[in-house]
């Protein structure tokens, strides 16, 4: 996973009334915390940090006045209606740390023939990972699986470097009957 290097500010003002004037301006308000030192507040360039963090667990490497801060996003707060970001919440790491983060989950094939549906019961994986090398996603495949079927969290192989940080039996994808399979065969019967 590659680092996205994004300039901050530091800022010492709070409130709403000062993130709306932010947020006008195009900067974003955040606080960048972790490693038992205090919480640094700061502002970010709105349209890069959106575009990075488009980027499932992306690296950030922040240049808050000429001091570099490699972090990930713990919390981001947008707002309900328009989508902008209104709040972001960092956590700082170092290389060669490993943190616990949630991957998306992909699947690849089809499914057996006969209308099943495919249930996520997860869509995302949380597992622990060196801080620099995150995996973007995991992918499951599917093909064949048949009503019933289950693939469990310790049936997905990880990347490289990559454990899980959940219950090795928890269920990841259920395959469903289909409902129109289901009356089919109630019809048939009768």
């Amino acid at each position: 996973m590659s680092e996205i290097k994004i300039p901050a500010q530091s800022r010492t003002e709070f409130g709403k009334g000062f993130a709306r004037r932010a947020r006008v301006a195009g900067q974003v308000p955040a606080v960048v915390y972790g490693h038992g030192s205090e919480p640094v507040h700061i502002t970010l360039p709105g349209h890069e940090l959106m575009m990075a963090l488009k980027t499932p667990n992306v690296l950030l490497s922040l240049d808050i006045e000429g001091r570099d801060e490699l972090v990930i996003p713990k919390a981001i707060q947008r707002d309900a209606l328009k989508g902008f970001l209104v709040h972001v919440d960092l956590l700082v790491v170092k290389r060669g740390e490993k943190v616990t983060v949630e991957i998306p989950v992909q699947t690849e094939g089809d499914l057996a023939p006969g209308g099943n549906l495919l249930e996520h019961v997860l869509n995302t994986l949380p597992v622990e990972a060196e801080a620099t090398h995150i995996p973007e996603a995991v992918v499951v495949s599917i093909a064949g699986l048949e009503a019933g079927a289950s693939v469990l969290a310790k049936d997905i192989t990880l990347p490289a470097g990559a454990t899980l940080a959940v219950d090795a039996d928890a269920v990841v994808l259920h395959v469903v009957a289909g409902q129109a399979a289901e009356e089919t065969a109630e019809g048939t019967e009768g």
